[in-house]
């Protein structure tokens, strides 16, 4: 029985099972004895029928007579004929009922048989229903689960047509903005060339009258000079004639500047009496002495409106306009075993290579050569990464108290470089062995750089950390913890962008403890390049591309593909030239891909000595050699 918490259709459905069971049930059952039942029903009925013969047969006790008072031949009441025919039916009767009884027997035999069987084929019926039904539940939760799956269906279509709308909107839209965009941009471009070319026309004008009116002063001051050196002078001796003197000097210092009043002031002089000659000579001397300095100023100053006074300070090589390289000018076999990194010096003569055999090579470019300048040991590992330091290069102009040899050595440069014995280790140009060994990474340093800011660095490592370090006491100041490796490093002047494993670059506050910003990207981050105006980022990955991050608005500016270029390694390294026109790149197949950045377009495929995958690439800061280096030793200088 049902319980009390059960509904009613349960119940009912239960009790229909078992009415349907029983009914099956008695329809075999019937099949089965609907042959035996009407033979058993007329076996008992013969077996009546010769029961009631018996009977009959019997003589009754009272009518027996003594055969011995009768003769053989006398009547009885019954026939002769009669006896052997009764015995007969008897003896017919007894075997017709043996044959019955053995007959009865097999059919019980049979009837147990059948009732065997007729068990078995129950138990299998019972299971075979108790499959039906279960089949029948899943069917109808199969049914159900149909039902839902086609009304979700029918839902994701309708979501589907409305997000499709919307995306053609949106796609509308944005073909709507990306042509207002362009032609904002067009607009943009057409007042910034006007704008220059009207500063470049009133610089131009603004140059040419001050160009006149200093070769007006000019001559006016020769003319005065030459009126005053043709006059008559009255000499008199007197006690204050060197006083007189030195007031004249005075006068003419304070005159030199101010053509016009100069000839009023002169007659007065002239007018005067004079005392001594040598005062009189002392002062014509100076006047010419200030001229001459007028002139030198002038030529110093040159004609721009922009001029700056003459530096005393070394001047490094600034990139006006980069130009591509078209040949390979010198090529090196510069290590045992690959080169990993390339860096130039502030100063576009000094080269550093690092490579797998724990070397770096310092080398100056002379002409177009290299030449070999010095090689720093002591590395722990293999090398790579390299780094100059920035110092010279964002702090010129400055005092330098050694000589033009010296900068174009280096002497005095500091060297960085990630290797691969868990630290970064510091060199000073000019010295053999290491200077400090940044150690406190638990894996592989990938990438190590300098700050802007002097004596910090900025390392990265296998590790999942980003350490700064202060150079001045070799210690790491702040630990970064990240969720994948760092494959390199880049740093502005208050930010740290690191480019990871897991394609994500991202962005730190060196006076914050947290992350500012993610850009993805597709594919393993193998490398990054900032612009020298810290407005561009350059980064490499693992997909084949290189693309150009505008930081401004921190999006992807650009993308750069090209048939056949593809990433070498996980340590490819990608640059901007220096007046972030272009965008280097080596590739696989031992080819450089030139990009313009502005354009997006491949603008040279540069096939050279080159048999293994290029690693790494630098441009130097005067815009003029690039070097490459790759997996086969080899260091190439382009021009």
């Amino acid at each position: 029985m049902a319980g009390p918490g059960v509904p009613g259709a349960p119940t009912a459905r239960w009790k229909r099972h078992i009415v349907r069971q029983l009914r099956l049930r008695d329809r075999t059952q019937k099949a089965l004895f609907l042959e035996l039942v009407p033979a058993y029903n007329h076996l008992l009925e013969k077996a009546e029928l010769l029961d009631t013969f018996s009977k009959k047969l019997q003589p009754e006790p009272n009518s027996v007579t003594p055969t011995t008072h009768q003769g053989p031949w006398e009547e009885s009441g019954l026939d002769s004929d009669q006896v052997p025919s009764l015995a007969t039916l008897r003896v017919k009767w007894q075997e017709e009922e043996e044959g019955l009884r053995l007959v009865c027997g097999e059919m019980a035999y049979q009837v147990v048989e059948k009732s065997v069987a007729l068990g078995a084929l129950e138990s299998e019926l019972q299971e075979l229903q108790s499959r039906l039904a279960a089949l029948e539940v899943r069917v109808a939760r199969l049914r159900e689960a149909r039902a839902q799956q086609a009304q979700q269906v029918e839902e994701r279509r309708a979501q589907n047509a409305v997000q499709l709308e919307a995306y053609e909107a949106l796609r509308a839209h944005v073909g709507l903005r990306e042509a207002a965009l362009r032609r904002l941009q067009e607009e943009a471009r057409d007042l910034l060339e006007r704008l220059v070319q009207r500063k470049a026309g009133a610089a131009a004008e603004r140059n040419l009258r001050n160009e006149r009116r200093e070769r007006a002063k000019q001559a006016r001051v020769s003319q005065e000079l030459k009126k005053a050196a043709k006059r008559t002078v009255s000499i008199s001796e007197g006690p204050d004639t060197l006083g007189d003197g030195m007031r004249e000097r005075t006068e003419t210092l304070a005159l030199a500047p101010e053509p016009e009043p100069l000839e009023n002031e002169a007659c007065e002089k002239w007018k005067r009496p004079f005392r001594s000659a040598s005062a009189t000579s002392l002062t014509l001397s100076h006047c010419v002495d200030v001229v001459k300095g007028l002139l030198d100023f002038k030529k110093r100053r040159g004609h721009s409106i922009g001029g700056a006074p003459e530096q005393r300070y070394q001047i490094i090589p600034v990139c006006v306009a980069t130009r591509l390289p078209t040949q390979a000018q010198d090529v090196l076999d510069a290590h045992l075993s690959e080169v990993n990194a390339v860096r130039f010096g502030p100063n576009s003569s000094l080269l550093a290579t690092g490579g797998a055999d724990r070397l770096i090579h310092l080398w100056n470019v002379v002409g177009s050569r290299l030449e070999v300048n010095q090689t720093l040991e002591g590395a722990g590992g293999s090398i790579t990464s390299v780094d100059f330091d920035p110092s010279v290069r964002n702090f010129a102009p400055v005092a330098w108290d050694c000589a033009p040899s010296d900068l174009h050595t280096g002497q005095g440069y500091q060297v960085l470089a990630a290797t691969y014995n868990q630290a970064a280790q510091l060199w000073k140009v000019g010295e053999a062995q290491s200077k400090e060994t940044l150690s406190g990474h638990k894996d592989k340093v990938t990438a190590a750089k300098f700050k802007l800011t002097r004596h910090q660095a900025v390392t990265g490592s296998r590790d999942r950390t980003v350490k700064e370090w202060d150079l001045g006491r070799a210690y790491c100041s702040r630990t970064i913890n990240v969720l994948s490796y760092c494959n390199d490093v880049v740093c502005g002047d208050h930010i740290i962008i690191s480019g990871h494993n897991d394609q994500k670059i991202r962005f730190w506050d060196s006076r914050g403890p947290h992350c500012t910003q993610v850009i993805p990207v597709q594919g393993r981050v193998t490398s990054l390049s900032l612009s020298h105006d810290q407005l561009h980022l350059l980064s490499c990955s693992r997909d084949n591309t290189l693309k150009v991050i505008d930081l401004r608005v921190s999006n992807i500016r650009q993308v750069f593909r090209a048939d056949g270029f593809k990433c070498g390694s996980d340590w490819t390294k990608a640059v901007f030239s220096p007046d972030r026109s272009y965008a280097l790149a080596g590739s696989c197949d031992g080819a450089l891909y030139i990009w313009d950045v502005d354009t997006g377009k491949l603008e040279s495929r540069l096939q050279g000595p080159h048999c293994t995958a290029v690693n790494a690439v630098a441009w130097c800061y005067s815009g003029s050699h690039v070097v490459s280096v790759d997996q086969g030793r080899k260091v190439v200088l382009w021009h």
